[in-house]
Formats: structure tokens, C-alpha cells, sequence
């Protein structure tokens, strides 16, 4: 993994611990998220304009990313609504680099042994960050993070050959576009179309909508343009510290207290990321 593809991807990490946490602290994440992916498409459809490429071969890609992306947030909201995210959290990115190497070993793709054993120290260091906690998650909860983590590397894979047949910013704008039409047009049906918005920009609360469709557009195209030049298993793994830092955020807002195994965690997975881009 190069230097650039590992800054990339930390950054990524960053933004989108951000955004999580926006969501989650929100009064009504299913109602927040497909609204703000909206804000998101509009504010990024612009770019898609600079070194505009598509190719036909692209559509397969995109309907099997926007499957996995819709799925994805249908489960991390509903998850967020019946467990804390430091539960969630952890659990669903935690899943995700393992699921994305064995897939990408079953389909032939290299990754030797050092990333292997990194990635799996990463995932270590995310439970010991934050494991599952009996007295606060619930089965429920534990199961639809699973399902998250399923999500992110089924669309990990699909998005990895997908950017090879269209620009980063094109891709990331249509198959998110596509999904938050989607996610919108569901969540309405239950609620309403006029409810739906207007609980997405309450007037304490707009704001992290749209922080949070900005920071969902930009920590995924921050992973797509990581996924040009590196292997998808590599860049699942780096990801992870985005489970660090959102301990760190949660911390430093008062919202959890931080632990000596938080920090034991965060060495653990600083090690696996070294071991990653060796």
C-alpha cells in the first residue's frame, strides 16, 4: 500500500467517524440519513463535471453497490435506534475487513501474509476498543451490526472493479444518488414526505444533516480514490482506525468516558495498520 493510498484512507477514517457520530446523536437517524445523502449528491453532482468518464460496463457495478449501500443503511440506522454506537460501531467495522480479505482470497486476489495477520490485529484492537458490552447491547443490535458489516464489504469489493470503468466522482455520485433516493422514498412511505424533511432540518438539529451528507460523500470517495491503487482488503483494514477515532470523538464531547483498554485498543490497531501497508 503506498504512502498517498494510507493518507487517503486515514482520512477517510476520520470523516467518517465524524459523520457517524453526527448521525447517531441525532433524534432520528432513519429519518436524517436518506435526506442527507440528498444534500450530499447535490452538493458533490458539480464535481462529477472534472475528468467526467462513464462506461457501460459500469452499471453491473452499480446495481450491486447500490443493493449493498442500501442495505447498509437501512441496517445501521435501524441499529442505531435499538443500541449505542459504541456497540454498533465496532462491531459493524470491525466484521467488515475480514469478511472483504476472505472474499477477496476466494476470488484470487493476492494479499500476502503480513496484511493478512495486520488486518486481523485490527480487528482485535477494534474489539478491545470497544467489544459488545452484555448490559448494553442487545441481540438485535449485535446481529444488524453484523449484517452493516456484510454490507460494507459486499459493496467494498463491487466498488473496487467498479471505479475502473468510471471517474471517482461520477461513480460516487450516481450509485449514492441512486441509494438516497431510495433510502428516501422508503422512509417516506412510512412517514411522509413533508414529515420526513422536515424532521431531517429541525431547527436544532439541521445542521447535522448537513454535515453529515456532506461527510458521507466525502469519506467514501476519499475510499474509492484509495481503492484505484491499492487492494480492497488493504484498504478495509486502514479503515478501521475510524473505530479509534470515534472512541477519541466520543471522549473529547463528554459523550464516553476513555479506558485503558481504549487505549491498549488503539496500539493494537496502529500495529495491524503498520503490518498492513509493510
Amino acid at each position: 500500500m503506498t504512502t498517498s493510498a494510507l493518507l487517503v484512507t486515514l482520512l477517510a477514517a476520520l470523516v467518517h467517524a465524524g459523520w457517524n457520530q453526527l448521525l447517531a446523536g441525532s433524534a432520528d437517524p432513519q429519518a436524517r440519513v436518506g435526506v442527507a445523502m440528498l444534500v450530499g449528491t447535490l452538493a458533490t453532482m458539480p464535481l462529477a463535471a472534472v475528468g467526467f468518464r462513464w462506461d457501460a460496463a459500469a452499471w453491473p457495478y452499480v446495481a450491486f453497490s447500490v443493493a449493498f449501500e442500501l442495505a447498509y443503511v437501512v441496517l445501521l440506522t435501524a441499529a442505531y435506534r435499538v443500541a449505542p454506537m459504541t456497540t454498533v460501531y465496532p462491531i459493524a467495522r470491525g466484521s467488515a475487513p475480514v469478511l472483504v480479505l476472505a472474499a477477496a482470497a476466494l476470488l484470487g486476489e493476492a494479499t500476502g501474509w503480513w496484511p493478512t495477520v495486520g488486518a486481523l490485529t485490527v480487528v482485535l484492537g477494534v474489539l478491545l476498543v470497544r467489544g459488545p458490552s452484555p448490559d448494553r447491547a442487545t441481540t438485535r443490535g449485535v446481529l444488524m451490526a453484523l449484517g452493516v458489516g456484510a454490507c460494507i464489504a459486499g459493496y467494498t469489493l463491487v466498488d473496487a472493479h467498479g471505479v475502473d470503468h468510471a471517474s471517482v466522482v461520477a461513480y460516487l455520485v450516481v450509485v449514492l444518488g441512486i441509494t438516497a433516493v431510495a433510502q428516501v422514498g422508503l422512509t417516506a412511505r412510512e412517514h411522509g414526505l413533508g414529515p420526513l424533511v422536515r424532521a431531517a432540518f429541525a431547527r436544532e438539529e439541521w445542521w447535522r444533516t448537513v454535515l453529515a451528507g456532506l461527510g458521507f460523500f466525502l469519506a467514501y470517495g476519499l475510499v474509492l480514490v484509495a481503492l484505484r491503487t491499492a487492494p480492497a482488503g488493504l484498504v478495509a483494514a486502514v479503515r478501521e482506525t475510524s473505530v479509534v477515532i470515534a472512541v477519541l470523538l466520543l471522549a473529547a464531547t463528554g459523550q464516553e468516558p476513555l479506558r485503558a483498554r481504549s487505549l491498549a485498543g488503539a496500539c493494537l490497531v496502529a500495529a495491524g495498520v503498520a503490518l498492513v501497508v509493510a
